[in-house]
Formats: C-alpha cells, structure tokens, sequence
C-alpha cells in the first residue's frame, strides 16, 4: 500500500508527533492521563463563545463539570470558530472554542488589547470529512477532485466526472453542501482540501455541521464536508487520498500518522497572561477536566479523538496549571 505522511498539509502544525502511541493507536485514551477529582472553592458560570463543531463536546464537558461542582453553570453559544476571538478580546467568554488555529490579524486584536496572545489548549482531534449519501456508490476521492468539486477551479461537475459509472448517477450533477464563511471548518475546508482556491456559488450554505450531514442524508445526489463527529447512518465518509498515493478512510490511526488529509486540532482559545497563566479556579479545573480520563472519553463518545498526555502536559504547563501525571 502506497501512503505518506500529511504534516504539511496540516497547517504546519503537525496532529501528532510521529511517536509510539501504544493504546491511542485505536482511538482509547491514553492511560497516563488522571482520572478527575473535584476540588474546593469553585463556582460560577463557565461562558464558552464559538466554534459550531465544538458545540457538543463544550456542553457535555459543562454537564461532566457540573457533577463535580453542582453549583456552577456552563453557557455555550456555538455560532462559527470567528466569533470566538472578539469574544474573548472583549472579555465576553472564558473560553473560544475554534475548529481552526487563530487567524494572525485575530491575534494581532486581542494582543492589542491586552498586551499578549492568546493561548491555544488543544482539546481533541478531528477528521475533517467528505460525505455522500449512503445509498451513493462512490467510496473514495483525491484532494485534487474536492478542488475540483468544491472550488473555482473547475466547472460545475457530474458524478460521471468523478468516475461514477452508475447510470442513476452518472449524468447527474454533485449538489453540493458546506459551511457559512463565519466557520472554522469552511475556512480549514477552502485552505487545505481546496488548496486556497475559492468555494463556487453553487455550494449551499448551512447554518451548522450537523445541518451539513442532514442535507446529504436527504440528497442522493448530495455531498458536503463536515467533522467526523457528525457522521450518522445515513451517509458516508469517503475515503481520501492526495497526489496520487492511496485512499485512507478517516480514523483515528490514520489521524495520528498522520495519513490523513483533512485532520486538524480542535482548540479551547483562552486569556492567560503568559506570565502567570490561569489563576482562578473555575477555568483551571475545567482545563483539568478537560485532560483528564473522564473529559477525553467525552471526546471519543462525541465521535472524536483524544489527545495524548504529552500534548496535555504541554498545555498545561504553558498555562501553568499544576497537574499530576
């Protein structure tokens, strides 16, 4: 079988160091990581301002959370990865959830405002997918034909153009479904799987990731692009290859090596001077959770993939949370 390693189309930032990773090979979570344990002098409301893809995994962490700490409340308004940053300048959120890395002029702002950047936690890892309807016969597709199928780089294309020898399909146009510019995914989305080419006007824009895969669960002519999280019975991931090397379906091995095309961090943007970190006890423990066994089996049974105890030390440490693993 004939596969590469896809760091670099990551954004530069490469999902996983290229190590042994034992169990998580499998998408488990890493047994290194503590089990949570509640603490005294926290309280108040949690306020996550964000991405729509992290909707899901904010809110079960908040009701994990609240079983610890029954007095604390957790708000979360999910409205695209963009809103996360003013939110956060304006002090409006303790957390900006993101399906992307920050935008430099984003950081450029909240630097302006505060005198330093702001810090990525990252929370889990998702494969970007490419559905179609169940019922579709196509199983695979290259980087290059999402350019192609997605992008103003090529005319409105069939299903016969994509080497659909089916005749229900063949002469039939792809309708395609994705995200509003406000998205962290459709930004991901234009930069990487269509290679920084611009979206036609033909993609019908929907008002989030799980509205994506309904519109294709309806359409059997459909085919959208949404978080592996969001997969149901009623569609199919397609399996992607790039460059000419083979198809890889998109799981967590593939993820972690890195085969992957579209796998990307899912990040917890927040305001920490660099200097002292977080002090307060709310988002302290809530980042605790967070990397603890309880919130990334959160991330699994929310249909994403867990970070290693290394990453989580990392982030820890660069936040100054003490923690003991």
């Amino acid at each position: 079988m004939k596969t590469r390693k896809f760091a670099s189309l990551l954004l530069g930032m490469a999902v996983m160091p290229l190590v042994a990773m034992g169990t998580m090979m499998g998408g488990g979570v890493d047994p290194e990581l503590p089990t949570y344990k509640g603490t005294s002098g926290v309280s108040g409301s949690v306020k996550s301002i964000g991405s729509d893809t992290m909707n899901n995994l904010m809110t079960l962490w908040g009701e994990e959370f609240k079983k610890f700490y029954p007095a604390t409340q957790t708000e979360v308004e999910g409205k695209g990865s963009s809103t996360a940053p003013p939110a956060l300048i304006e002090g409006q959120s303790h957390f900006g959830p993101m399906s992307r890395p920050m935008k430099g002029a984003e950081m450029d702002k909240f630097e302006e405002a505060h005198g330093y950047t702001p810090t990525p936690v990252r929370t889990g890892i998702d494969c970007l997918a490419v559905y179609v309807h169940k019922d579709c016969p196509l199983d695979e597709i290259s980087i290059e034909d999402i350019t192609r199928v997605f992008s103003v780089a090529d005319t409105d294309l069939t299903w016969g153009d994509l080497g659909v020898e089916d005749p229900n399909f063949k002469s039939r146009p792809v309708n395609l479904y994705g995200r509003n510019s406000a998205s962290g995914t459709y930004g991901y989305f234009k930069k990487v799987a269509l290679q920084g080419n611009d979206y036609k006007a033909t993609v019908r824009e929907q008002p989030g990731s799980s509205a994506v895969v309904q519109a294709v669960t309806t359409d059997l002519y459909g085919m959208g692009y949404s978080g592996i999280g969001y997969k149901t019975a009623g569609v199919k991931a397609l399996s992607i290859s790039y460059d000419g090397y083979d198809a890889v379906e998109a799981s967590a091995e593939n993820a972690y090596s890195g085969e992957y095309p579209i796998a990307r961090f899912l990040y917890m943007y927040v305001n920490a001077d660099p200097t002292t970190g977080i002090t307060d006890p709310l988002r302290a423990e809530f980042i605790k959770l967070v990397f603890s066994q309880q919130g990334q089996e959160i991330v699994v049974k929310d249909g994403y993939f867990p970070v290693p105890a290394s990453i989580a030390r990392e982030d820890l440490d660069a936040l100054k949370i003490d923690y003991d693993f």
